[in-house]
Order: structure tokens, then C-alpha cells, then sequence
């Protein structure tokens, strides 16, 4: 069975625009100055425009389907088909300098996105959204400086709280150890104080690339990449010798394998260094810090790596667990459990990366899983996972400690095979979590120790979406992680997994957001996949204007005043439109 997928940001047909330029110069006649809003958005892609997927088992742990790129682990195939059109860019004026005027601040008050706080003081949940991975350009600077202006413009005249963006460790600390270079984010964080917008700000301390996407590619500072080529141990490494080069392998946290420094030290000095140069912007303008723990930002293990199509959707992944650093930590813990024969590596049955958990000895309905071995495995792989997150989380407290901002953690929504015995694909990813354990509780109860907000991934989606015979259940496992947030007394926060702009999705947000589904504590902030010219085309922006407004109302938002919020979004769009062709211009010009 086959899966597609519209790239979330793939190439669009706009409507054409001329500058004031051109017509001035050419009277009333169009002129070559005209050109698609869209086509300044374009980013930097690496691979095709569509996304797809077969869902089908490998015949064998060593047989990969060629598939590139494959789709997202958190997938939902029934997204609706976007209009090509591109007529508006977005819904703000460009004020590069000038501060805003007293018709753009009316429309922001009538939106909710003008006062002090925004939406975050009110009873909804606040919205932010995900600028694009390649914000900041290499050597410092910003991407499409004024079509970013313009864009988070929009943004804040439709209610949005603030922008997520990548701060990227193999930017900053590119060249030489200890040096850092914040050139394009200062641009940025510049331009959203002004502009009046939050920004969360997530330490990436992994590559960029080879995930769907990613637009552009990041790899790891070039001093890191120096160390792991000397010692190819320091990178994540499967049974079969594959290397994972999207992260340090955690095995290593504590050594000093980073011209003398550790992993650990690096990520502390990085976090350092980012508080004392934004000092002057923390709890005004950066409110949150997001701490990366692995590959995607995610505290997990790079278990279903899509570069090069070597995992695909629903497959189970595989552990990470054979760098020369992991094993020595295990065959310390076989010796420590009166088991040496236990600690030579992990379980030689638990399959191939696109197995289904049937297919392997070890994940079966009675398999070793739940033997003394694979809880005496399981328990130490996912508590070098915990490990890791309280040391950084210890480094990131420390760091931003009376600085007024948040920290927060992103642990990734793998669902598909959830509604099996041994939630396989979550087992290789570092959560020990079964139909007879709870593996999200030691996170959040880790998160908790140090005043952290769990953020969770895949909030957009229902099992109804999800192909049967995967065993999907992304509705069940985001009350699992609402429910360990609430015992732990952690704050929850989410993302949607994949772009969705239709309203069976929004609904979906809200309902969970604002403690519908959830349980009867609301998120404390939602975290918008991604701005790009998809969601600026004319019936997304609709539906995403609805969808923030519906999320600042809360629960009265999808209940009895259901039809007042939309009326009030329709209208927002007509208060905008005078400023549309302003910010088009703006990004025709650069």
C-alpha cells in the first residue's frame, strides 16, 4: 500500500506581484518585475518534491527498500491538497525599522495578538510556530531577511505568540572550539523584539540533513567531525557496524573525547555562552530555552535513521548500542548483575530496522522482551537515555538559573505499534515502555527534578488516520504522556509532527491542547510545524488564523462559540488585507 505526501515545502505557484518600482516605472503595464511570492520563499531543498512510503515488511534485517527519501515517522495520510495559489504572502505590513503603525496595532489588539502577554496570558494555550531550518545562513547573516520580516509580521497579526528556532551548534561553534558566532541570530532576535514576538530558542546540538524535512544540511561542528573521523567510536553504531553521524553517541558524555573536553562540557559552554551574549533579551524576548538531546532535537536514540532509506515507516528501528563506549557501560552492568554473559551486546533476535515486531524472536508477542534478559537490557539502554538527559538538563538549569526562562525537552511521538505488546519501535528508541510499563513516567518524573516542561510530538494526529495492520495509536500514547506529565506535576507542551493545515487536524490540536483529550490540565504553549509558502497560501492562512484563535479561546473555542471564532477569523483576514501587497512587495525585493 502506498503513502503520499505533499512536501511541506515544496515548490508553489503564486500569484504574480509587481513592485511599486515597476509600476511607476511602467505605468499601469505589468512589468518583468512581477514575479511569484513564493518563488522568495523557496527553500534550499536536497531532495525530490514528494514524499512516499510503501508499508510493507523487509524480508530480512539486511534488506533495505530503496525509498528516498522515505516519509516521517509521525505520518498522517490524510492531508488535505493546498491550492496553488499564492495571492496572499502574508497579512502584514514591513517595518524594517519604523515601528508599527496605529492601524497595524488596532489589528493586532482585534486579533489578540497586540496586548502584553498575548496569548499565553488568557485562557487558551499560546501558539508559536517553527521558522525554517536554515534561518540563519553559514558565516552569520539571515535567509530572506525581508521575507522574514514580513512573515513574522503576519504572524503577529494573527495572534501567534512567538517563533521556535534552531540555534545551531555546528553553526555557532563551527570552525574552532569555544568560539562562537551568533551573527544571524542576533538579526533575528532583534527583529522579533521589535516586532513584538516570543522566541523559543532550541539548542540543536545535532546534524541537520537526512531527515524528512530538512530542507538544508548541518552537519556537526567541523572540530567534532575532525574527532570522530580519529575515533569512529564516538558516533551511534548498530550490530551490523553502521554509523550514525546526527549526534555524539551518549555512551561518551563523560569522557573528555572533544580536544579535551566532554560532550557534556561542550553543550554546558555552548548554553553559556548563549545566556551571557542574549542576557539583555532573556524573559523579555527568548522566554524559552528547549535543550537537544539527540538526533532531531529528541531525547531518544537514532533508532529509524530515513538517510539513505535505511529505516522506513512502520519498521521497529534497531538499538544503538554497539559504539566501543556503550559497550564497555554494558558489560559494567552484566558484571554489576552477577551476569557477565549478558554484556557482549544487545539482543542478537530483535530483528532488522524494517522488521515488524512478529517477525523477530525478541519482540513477538512472548519474546524475550519481557525475559530477564530483555528487562535487564531494556532497563539499562533506557537508563543511559535518562542519564544523559539529567546531565545536560543539570547543565542547562545551571546555565539559564534566574534568567526568567523556561527549559524544556522534546521526546518524540513514536506511535506506530503502540497498540502491540512490546511497543517495539519505542523499546529501540530508548523508552522502555510496554503494555506492562509505564516508560514516560521516569521521563517526566527526570524532566520534574529540574523544573522542565515536557514537550510531546505528534499532537496533530488520530488513530483513524494511521494504517490498521501498523498498530498505530498517536491518541492513546499522548494521554499515556499527558497522564505521566500530570502524576509527575510537569507542564505539557506540544508540537504537531507533520505540517497539517486542514481543520480535521486543527480540531484534533485544540482539543487536546486546551485539556479536552488531554486530561484536565491545558498545555502550557503549542508549537506550530512550520512556517514556509504553504501556510501563507490563501486557505491555509484561513484555516490557521481560525486555528490560533481557537486555541486563545480555549475550550470555548470548539464548543457552543465554535462559529463566532470563525466569523471572527474571516474577518481578521479582511482587516489584514491592506497590508498584504506591502509585505509581497517586500518579498519580491529580498
Amino acid at each position: 500500500m502506498a503513502l503520499h505526501l505533499a512536501h511541506q515545502i515544496g515548490t508553489l505557484r503564486g500569484t504574480p506581484v509587481v513592485s511599486e518600482t515597476a509600476s511607476a516605472a511602467g505605468g499601469d503595464q505589468p512589468s518583468a518585475a512581477a514575479v511569484s511570492t513564493a518563488a522568495l520563499w523557496k527553500p534550499q531543498t536536497t531532495g525530490a518534491s514528494n514524499l512516499r512510503c510503501r508499508i510493507q515488511r523487509a524480508s530480512g534485517p539486511g534488506e533495505f527498500d530503496p525509498v528516498s527519501p522515505p516519509m516521517s515517522p509521525c505520518r498522517s495520510p490524510a492531508l488535505a491538497a493546498t491550492r496553488s495559489d499564492l495571492s496572499v504572502a502574508c497579512q502584514a505590513r514591513v517595518a524594517d525599522v519604523e515601528p508599527a503603525t496605529a492601524d497595524q496595532k488596532a489589528v493586532r489588539e482585534y486579533l489578540g495578538g497586540g496586548g502584553e502577554g498575548g496569548a499565553g496570558k488568557g485562557k487558551g494555550v499560546p501558539v508559536y510556530v517553527m521558522l525554517p531550518l536554515d534561518t540563519v545562513r553559514p558565516g552569520g547573516g539571515l535567509n530572506r531577511r525581508k521575507a522574514m520580516n514580513a512573515s513574522l509580521m503576519a504572524l503577529k497579526t494573527a495572534g501567534v505568540e512567538g517563533v521556535m528556532v534552531d540555534v545551531w551548534w555546528g553553526l555557532v561553534e563551527r570552525e574552532r572550539p569555544g568560539e562562537y558566532e551568533w551573527g544571524g541570530y542576533d538579526d533575528l532576535m532583534e527583529m522579533a523584539r521589535r516586532i513584538g514576538l516570543k522566541v523559543q530558542a532550541v539548542m540543536s546540538f545535532h546534524q541537520c540533513g537526512g531527515n524528512v524535512g530538512d530542507s538544508c544540511t548541518i552537519p556537526l561542528p567541523q572540530w567534532v567531525l575532525e574527532e570522530m573521523d580519529k575515533d569512529p567510536d564516538l558516533a551511534y553504531t548498530d550490530q551490523w557496524g553502521r554509523r550514525n553521524y546526527e549526534y555524539v553517541s551518549l555512551g561518551c558524555d563523560m569522557l573528555p573525547v572533544l580536544k579535551g573536553r566532554t560532550p557534556i562540557q561542550c553543550y554546558a559552554d555552548f548554553m553559556r555562552a548563549f545566556r551571557d551574549h542574549y542576557r539583555h533579551l532573556l524573559g523579555s524576548t527568548i522566554v524559552e530555552i528547549q535543550v537537544g538531546m539527540g538526533p532531531a532535537g529528541e531525547l531518544r536514540y537514532p533508532s529509524y535513521p530515513e538517510l539513505d532509506g535505511t529505516w522506513k515507516f512502520p519498521g521497529i528501528g534497531a538499538f544503538q548500542c554497539y559504539d566501543k563506549y556503550m559497550r564497555s557501560s554494558l558489560k559494567a552492568a552484566a558484571l554489576e548483575a552477577g551476569k557477565p554473559e549478558w554484556g557482549h551486546g544487545g539482543p542478537t533476535d530483535a530483528g532488522g530496522y524494517n522488521n515488524w515486531p512478529e517477525d523477530t524472536v525478541f519482540f513477538r508477542h512472548d519474546g524475550g522482551w519481557n525475559g530477564p534478559y530483555g528487562e535487564f537490557f531494556l532497563s539499562w539502554y533506557s537508563q543511559m537515555l535518562l542519564e544523559h538527559g539529567e546531565h545536560i538538563l543539570s547543565s542547562a538549569t545551571s546555565a539559564f538559573d534566574s534568567t526568567g526562562v523556561k527549559i524544556s525537552v522534546k521526546v518524540a511521538g513514536i506511535h506506530w505499534h503502540y497498540g502491540t505488546r512490546s511497543h517495539a519501535p519505542e523499546l529501540t528508541a530508548g523508552y522502555y515502555n510496554t503494555r506492562f510499563r509505564d516508560g514516560y513516567l521516569p521521563i517526566a518524573r527526570m524532566l520534574g527534578r529540574h523544573g522542565a516542561v515536557f514537550n510531546f510530538t505528534c499532537v496533530e494526529m488520530r488513530d483513524g488516520e494511521q494504517p490498521d495492520e501498523a498498530c498505530c495509536r498517536p491518541e492513546g500514547l499522548v494521554k499515556q504522556v499527558a497522564a505521566a506529565a500530570r502524576e509527575a506535576g510537569v507542564e505539557l507542551a506540544g508540537e504537531n509532527a507533520l505540517p497539517r493545515y486542514d481543520e480535521m487536524a486543527h480540531e484534533q490540536i485544540v482539543n487536546t491542547a486546551t485539556a479536552e483529550a488531554a486530561g484536565d490540565k491545558k498545555m502550557v504553549a503549542f508549537t506550530y510545524l512550520r512556517m514556509g509558502p504553504e501556510l501563507f497560501q490563501p486557505e491555509n492562512w484561513r484555516q490557521f488564523v481560525a486555528f490560533v484563535k481557537k486555541m486563545s479561546e480555549g475550550r470555548e473555542g470548539v464548543g457552543p462559540c465554535r462559529e463566532l471564532v470563525e466569523r471572527e477569523a474571516e474577518r481578521s483576514m479582511h482587516a489584514t488585507a491592506p497590508l498584504v501587497q506591502e509585505a509581497a512587495v517586500a518579498l519580491m525585493s529580498g
